[in-house]
């Protein structure tokens, strides 16, 4: 199935207290991932070979691909020396409306706005998360960020790759991703979720909040949405577009969490704390 390794060993000189010296570093790996429908490839990333499966899942969520898991009757990740394929059969239907899809595209790109059609498409309006009766206090917001933190094996191992966690309050982060891409991380997250239980529970998008250690561009928002999640947490800061994004899709975007410190940018009403007036 996948022969790549998440991580290698490679040689490094180092400085320390002014003198150099010799030594090894573990660097995580970044391969060309394909994603292809019915034997023709739609998109190709840069990412970790991990978590193959959810990614398939989540980004064919993200793209608008697919509406549900269910919809793909299989995923055969296809590897060589130069990459992995991701071979993915959708059921008929949505076969058929993909094969439509692809008669007005100009051609597949690798990017985090990947087989988007034009400047509207980019900028297409998210789904409301507005429904969601989700609710968290300050001391939720920064124990996500910290559970993530911890649960990072990857990053801790190579210090060079993105987190994306799935926060329920009561039973804190129940799905982590890594890969060297923040989107990756967040689609494999998104798969993650939409596959199976997680912990013997099935979790739907719209009972937790996603938790990322990136900064938060538009296209974090809209993988968010799709999710259902009405909260995305970061610790670093948003885009301008992304805090619009946000706005329109009744999502709450929490950022540069730092320590018990964070700064909410949009429907601070979900932030379960008197003094949420005096910041919104």
């Amino acid at each position: 199935m996948n022969s790549f390794p998440l991580t290698r060993t490679v040689p490094e000189t180092a400085r320390r207290n002014g003198r150099l010296s010799a030594g090894s570093r573990i660097v995580p790996e970044e391969v060309p991932i394909a994603f292809s429908y019915g034997g023709s490839t739609q998109a190709v990333m840069m990412a970790t070979p991990g978590d193959l499966e959810d990614f398939a899942v989540g980004f064919s969520l993200a793209e608008g691909i697919i509406a549900d898991a269910a919809e793909i009757e299989a995923i055969e990740p296809i590897a060589d020396e130069r990459g992995i394929d991701l071979q993915i059969t959708l059921k008929h239907e949505r076969n058929e409306a993909l094969a439509v899809r692809r008669r007005h595209m100009a051609g597949p790109v690798g990017c985090g706005l990947c087989g988007i059609e034009s400047i509207g498409e980019a900028l297409r309006r998210s789904p409301s998360v507005g429904a969601s009766s989700l609710r968290l206090s300050p001391l939720e917001v920064v124990e996500a960020v910290a559970l993530l933190d911890g649960l990072q094996s990857l990053h801790a191992e190579t210090r060079a790759v993105h987190g994306a966690g799935f926060y329920v309050p009561g039973q804190g982060l129940v799905a982590v991703r890594e890969d060297v891409g923040r989107h990756n991380a967040l689609d494999k997250l998104a798969g993650a979720i939409a596959r199976a239980p997680v912990g013997g529970t099935r979790h739907a998008g719209t009972t937790g909040a996603v938790v990322v250690t990136s900064r938060v561009s538009v296209e974090m928002v809209q993988k968010t949405a799709v999710l259902g999640s009405p909260f995305i947490i970061a610790i670093s800061a948003p885009t301008a577009l992304a805090i619009r994004t946000a706005d329109e899709a009744s999502m709450t975007l929490v950022a540069l969490v730092r320590g018990s410190d964070f700064e909410i940018f949009t429907h601070p009403h979900r932030i379960q704390t008197g003094a949420v007036a005096d910041v919104a």
